[in-house]
């Protein structure tokens, strides 16, 4: 096996991770990333997602793993999709391992 092989047999064994992280002003955003940790510090310098220009992120509220990119993409547009009080729902279900 080359080093090719391995690292795209890497990339498509990465889970992936649905997220929401808790803004200022109270509102939930949604997203995905390999790395929500990552992602969340991102946020909080401002970087990536504009949604945190006028309410910074505060507290990532929320995570949810997948075997691939296309799996929480899939479950992205569903939480997406969600409610509010659904949303809620989740972040208060959530226990942080």
């Amino acid at each position: 096996m080359n080093i090719v092989n391995e690292i795209a047999e890497t990339a498509l064994c990465k889970p992936w991770y649905v997220y929401l992280v808790r803004a200022a002003n109270g509102s939930l955003y949604c997203g995905i990333s390999d790395d929500p940790q990552r992602r969340f510090a991102a946020h909080q310098k401002g970087q990536g997602a504009r949604y945190f220009k006028t309410s910074p992120a505060q507290a990532l509220v929320y995570v949810e793993q997948w075997p691939d990119k296309g799996e929480a993409l899939r479950q992205e547009r569903l939480v997406k999709k969600l409610r509010k009080s659904a949303k809620e729902a989740l972040v208060a279900s959530y226990v942080a391992v």
